[in-house]
């Protein structure tokens, strides 16, 4: 299996930030007000989780496009319609409150896994590319726990 690339590797870790700062400020109060007062509540908790979470579900949309535009025929047709899923799924489910929004996303992005392994298994996706989204999720879903309970 190859290795994941340094700069794809550090971008989606460093994607990461938006969801653990949310933890981090449910966790440390005094930590929450300072960046409510200093740059604004949407930046604190799980709003900053929500709405980070339903633009980067979203963005996965244009990433999966990307991976159908390597393939021809009903493959690349298959490919854009099951890519549009999850902008789709984000700006239809992921709403109501904090916990369903959490949930909601949280089901999105291990959904995203599945078409993920489909791209990777037909040659669109490079090699390392589950392994990173393996990762990357795992943090997102276990992020948003705390939304949820």
């Amino acid at each position: 299996m190859p290795r994941i690339p340094a700069a794809p590797l550090a971008l989606g870790l460093a994607g990461l930030l938006p969801f653990l700062w949310g933890c981090l400020t449910m966790w440390v109060p005094t930590l929450g007000g300072w960046t409510a007062a200093a740059i604004g509540p949407r930046f604190v908790g799980p709003y900053i989780q929500l709405a980070y979470g339903t633009v980067i579900l979203s963005f996965m949309s244009g990433v999966l496009w990307g991976f159908a535009t390597r393939a021809t025929g009903r493959v690349a047709a298959s490919g854009y319609a099951l890519s549009v899923i999850p902008a789709l799924w984000a700006f239809f489910l992921v709403g109501g409150g904090p916990v369903s929004a959490a949930v909601w996303l949280a089901l999105g992005f291990v959904g995203i896994l599945g078409l993920d392994a489909m791209f990777q298994s037909q040659g669109l996706a490079p090699g390392w590319w589950l392994r990173l989204r393996l990762i990357l999720t795992a943090v997102v879903v276990l992020s948003l726990l705390p939304v949820m309970f």
